[in-house]
């Protein structure tokens, strides 16, 4: 298994799954190319780790609800650590998280949707560092999608806050200022989904790059500060990319004060 070879490899030795991953091939699969866009790498590595971790986070979230479904509806923690104990301390960490960045008010409402990507994120960057996996996230492919689907609901819950007059914000203050503003915060938005995906597949790919380069150096003991270091990065970049999009939602239904 080379750097970038996972478990699920072995797929390919069975018939069915090598048909479909042809199938879906031709139904998928980038055939263009274009400058520094060069052929397409096809694989559905990155869709399998990520339904693992969807499963794996769907199966937490249900520990976590039967949990408040005990006599003292959830309210006395575990006795020891357990699938339920971990989910409920990272979902009130969470909460202390976006009620502190977008205040108590929008806190409830947001939650929901910040929680939830920072889970996603942080599992999927956490699987490069478990051996015979990668992560989703040292791809485009996911980090793309996450982005606009981010890029998206700014925008949705803009409009829902200020009805069509959001649009108003991309003029500038006054009139005259229109045809200059209405270029510059067009761009400034476009690259934000931009700005979300890079910074992500950056970051993990550079620090899988340095872990596997220490495990093929000397594969005993060195890799382990490494390794530190790589889950200090994962935490990290789930906590940017929800924190840039708590910005991005908090500008977005602001209201000017007069």
């Amino acid at each position: 298994m080379g750097e970038h070879g996972t478990w699920f490899d072995y797929l390919n030795r069975i018939p069915a799954w090598t048909h479909f991953n042809e199938w879906a091939k031709h139904k998928l699969g980038r055939g263009w190319t274009w400058q520094m866009f060069g052929e397409s790498g096809w694989t559905l590595t990155h869709v399998l780790i990520t339904l693992m971790v969807v499963l794996f986070a769907t199966w937490g979230a249900f520990a976590f609800f039967r949990g408040t479904k005990t006599a003292d509806q959830g309210l006395v923690p575990p006795r020891k650590m357990n699938l339920r104990g971990f989910f409920e301390y990272l979902a009130e960490s969470l909460y202390g998280f976006v009620e502190g960045a977008m205040g108590e008010a929008n806190a409830a409402r947001f939650y929901p949707l910040i929680g939830s990507l920072f889970i996603f994120i942080l599992f999927n960057n956490l699987c490069a560092l478990i051996p015979g996996l990668s992560a989703p996230t040292d791809s485009l492919k996911t980090n793309v999608g996450i982005a606009v689907f981010v890029f998206l609901l700014t925008h949705i819950y803009g409009v829902k806050e200020h009805g069509l007059a959001y649009f108003k914000h991309f003029l500038g203050p006054t009139p005259a200022l229109a045809p200059l503003m209405l270029p510059i915060e067009l761009i400034s938005h476009i690259a934000r989904p931009m700005s979300l995906a890079v910074r992500l597949m950056g970051n993990m790919m550079a620090d899988h790059k340095v872990v596997m380069s220490f495990f093929a150096l000397v594969p005993i003991l060195v890799p382990l500060p490494f390794l530190l270091l790589g889950l200090l990065v994962c935490f990290v970049q789930a906590l940017v990319f929800c924190t840039l999009t708590m910005v991005y939602i908090g500008g977005a239904i602001e209201h000017e004060e007069h």
